[in-house]
């Protein structure tokens, strides 16, 4: 076992016994206690209470228990969500870190696998940002290059598993949360479609927001999706079941795909040439693997509405998980904060009418024109540590640029629900990742995973590490 192993293999290992989860677990501990000090990318670890998990999980692989699929993996859990006698101050200043009561429901299935929970990885304050970095933990850095952002929000959770720390880790996506730190960091991360996963509560207006992991490995995202997907009978809202499961998917033959290329960022702000190159590489890539590659300019969401999510969706979602000492929040979320208690119920519902009726017409180009979307995943490389939070801060009432080319590609799947994959198939000039994003029919997960696992056959990407960390 090496620590840039897929996690499918590790439990792979750990059931034949060629390795123990005391010996898995005393490597990745073993990497955080000599790398992480120069990423930041955990906030709150407890390493007795993950020894004493493997030792537990070594005892029932010795007495021959019926085991998980991910039996013995230690995974990491995004400072955002809620784990049973761990805190979770979601990065903030305004968030005790009192113990929390109990697990939410992405959690319970990560252990119901057989996960080892490896403390908590960093995020921006409320996960509002698409860059990690807050006034309580600091920024985390990305292993690719110390002064570059590792993206966000779940960019501690990249850092992790881009560096080695972890083999997966979770993350969760509201506006491309889990695609654009999978980006920066050269890593695969996919948005599931809404309401595939399970949550307690859908914070950011109908499931706009999702749980997810951030991986090295298409296998390893597939399999992972048959765990956390599991339905949840007490819930509203269930996703259709798949044909078959998600881990048979990569491999299978997608047939002949008509794959739409979109390079001119929805924002229109200037796109990096190192992302439009990621962009048409990869087409040329689908083009010889058999699929009908052509530009196309579809029907996208409106400024309205674009700006209504920016502008109510996202802060509205501060109240769900409110701040204890709303002072003490950082200054652009203290903006939001105060801003929904001048917004009426009557335009919240407005703007959420408005983002329905807007994708339904934008999802009815899938099947119709195109099968997948194909865009970069950000119109940037990553920026400069601090840069985002400092012109976030700045200026609290309008969106900067320093964000807006970070979620130009990545948004419009968290409001039409349609699933989406960030896949690291390029590195720029300055050897850092470049990702392109793959934007799939609403539900069909499955073919985003079959073209995935064909681009990296082809690009042989999950040997492509930080040279600091090899």
């Amino acid at each position: 076992m090496e620590p840039f192993s897929s996690a499918v293999s590790i439990a792979e290992a750990v059931r034949s016994r060629q390795v123990s989860p005391t010996e898995v677990v005393d490597l990745y501990l073993g990497r955080i206690d000599h790398y992480d000090g120069e990423i930041n990318a955990f906030v709150w670890q407890s390493p007795e209470q993950v020894r004493d998990a493997a030792r537990a999980a070594t005892r029932a692989v010795t007495a021959g228990e019926d085991l998980g699929p991910f039996h013995g993996v230690p995974l990491p859990i995004k400072d955002l969500t809620s784990v049973a006698g761990q805190p979770n101050t979601m990065g903030s200043q305004g968030v005790p870190n009192a113990p929390r009561q109990g697990n939410e429901l992405v959690v319970d299935r990560f252990l119901e696998s057989g996960c080892i929970l490896m403390g908590r990885t960093n995020s921006p304050e409320m996960g509002t940002l698409p860059d990690t970095d807050n006034s309580r933990y600091g920024p985390t850095a990305n292993p690719w290059d110390h002064r570059r952002s590792p993206g966000g929000s779940s960019g501690g959770a990249a850092a992790a598993v881009a560096a080695g720390l972890a083999p997966l880790a979770h993350g969760n996506d509201g506006g491309g949360s889990l695609r654009m730190p999978a980006s920066a960091c050269g890593l695969v991360g996919l948005k599931p479609s809404r309401a595939r996963v399970p949550q307690l509560v859908q914070s950011w207006w109908e499931y706009c927001s999702t749980e997810g992991v951030i991986t090295r490995y298409v296998q390893d995202t597939a399999a992972m999706l048959d765990v956390i997907s599991r339905p949840d009978p007490h819930g509203w809202f269930q996703a259709p079941p798949p044909e078959r499961p998600f881990a048979e998917e990569p491999g299978r033959d997608p047939g002949r795909l008509r794959i739409g290329l979109m390079v001119d960022a929805p924002t229109g702000l200037p796109v990096d040439p190192e992302c439009v190159e990621a962009a048409t590489a990869a087409a040329t890539l689908l083009e010889e693997l058999g699929h009908d590659v052509h530009p196309v300019s579809p029907e996208l969401l409106s400024a309205e509405a674009a700006q209504g999510y920016v502008d109510m969706v996202i802060p509205g979602s501060l109240y769900v998980h409110p701040f204890d000492d709303p002072d003490r929040a950082e200054p652009y979320n203290r903006y939001r904060w105060d801003r929904m208690k001048l917004v009426n119920a009557g335009e919240y519902v407005r703007t959420a009418a408005l983002l329905q009726t807007e994708s339904r017409r934008i999802v009815a180009q899938w099947r119709r024109d195109f099968d997948v979307l194909l865009t970069p995943t950000l119109a940037c490389q990553p920026p400069e540590l601090g840069i985002v939070r400092a012109d976030a801060n700045r200026d609290v009432e309008v969106a900067q640029p320093s964000a807006l080319l970070m979620v130009s590609f990545t948004l419009l799947a968290n409001v039409t629900g349609q699933p989406a994959i960030s896949l690291p198939v390029h590195l720029s000039a300055a050897g850092l990742p470049v990702g392109v994003q793959l934007i799939g029919a609403p539900f069909d997960e499955a073919t985003l995973l079959r073209l995935a696992a064909a681009l990296e056959a082809e690009t042989n990407w999950p040997h492509t590490v930080p040279a600091d960390y090899c």
